[in-house]
């Protein structure tokens, strides 16, 4: 195998896939830095996001990224109206309380999907998409804008977090949620911000995939062990290192291919997962401990 042959083959579809778990695993992050558990459905609430968008592409015919928008906004109504009815009552509960009740939220976006949608594959677009070569890199045009919208949606966030005034009150609660409180910062808006935040995230997860490969209504669930091992490799808590978890999981798992048969390239995020844990578990960037 040439070294050409190891970057089209392995390296750039490992980046792309990376690039899908980090949108999901930064939603995982936040959520777990402001709220302080794993929040189980993130995965189906991709898969959610991903059926709205083809829905949208469906009923318009419009191409699925001037449908993101409307997944996205969509997704994130859905994720701020389960935290109202679900989980807003169990904020003083034991946190496993909530992390139990997020699984069944889960089966419950599953179970619309598959009511709604059906359980078979569908597709954004039919037919073959070949790939474009630049200095004999062959890449699709689609996986060019997976990257480029992960970095855009990314960048846009850390701006965000950083410069805004309810970026800052976000950080603040993710350092101290007491003091935060005590500065008079309102608990209830920085919540509602986290999940427009991470459901937005997890539709833009579950449309890249379908764009890439194809919709199918266990795709979430599929999703959701890498982007749980992406987000504690990089460091939870960390935008930043949710996204090189992210990258770090998806070559990974693409690399496993050479030595494992493909049906077990998804146990290369359970191995990262399990290895980060006891070696290293705040992550490479030193986030907070699970």
């Amino acid at each position: 195998m040439t070294f050409l042959e190891l970057v089209n083959f392995y390296i750039i579809p490992g980046l792309v896939l990376g690039s899908i778990y980090a949108l999901g695993a930064v939603g995982i992050t936040l959520v777990f830095a402001i709220l302080r558990y794993a929040h189980l459905a993130q995965g189906d609430l991709a898969t959610l996001g991903a059926f709205v968008a083809l829905a949208v592409v469906t009923g318009l015919g419009i191409p699925p990224l001037a449908a993101l928008p409307v997944a996205m906004i969509f997704t994130a109504a859905v994720a701020v109206g389960i935290d109202k009815v679900f989980y807003e009552h169990l904020r003083e509960r034991p946190k496993i309380v909530t992390v139990m009740a997020s699984l069944g939220i889960a089966l419950m976006i599953r179970s619309v999907v598959q009511v709604i949608w059906g359980v078979d594959a569908e597709s954004y677009v039919r037919g073959i998409v070949r790939p474009q070569t630049y200095f004999g890199l062959r890449i699709k045009d689609r996986e060019i804008y997976t990257v480029l919208f992960m970095l855009f949606l990314v960048g846009g966030l850390m701006l965000f977090l950083a410069r805004s005034k309810w970026g800052k009150a976000m950080r603040a609660m993710s350092d101290n949620p007491n003091l935060a409180l005590l500065s008079g910062i309102d608990n209830r808006k920085v919540v509602m911000l986290t999940w427009i935040i991470a459901g937005g995230l997890c539709a833009a997860s579950g449309v890249f995939l379908g764009i890439n490969t194809e919709i199918k209504s266990m795709m979430g669930w599929n999703m959701l062990l890498p982007m749980f091992a992406a987000a504690i490799l990089g460091g939870v808590g960390r935008v930043e290192g949710a996204v090189l978890g992210g990258l770090v999981v998806g070559v990974a798992e693409e690399l496993s291919v050479l030595v494992l048969p493909s049906e077990y390239k998804a146990a290369m995020a359970f191995v990262i997962l399990l290895f980060m844990l006891l070696v290293r578990p705040t992550g490479l960037l030193r986030g907070k401990v699970l």
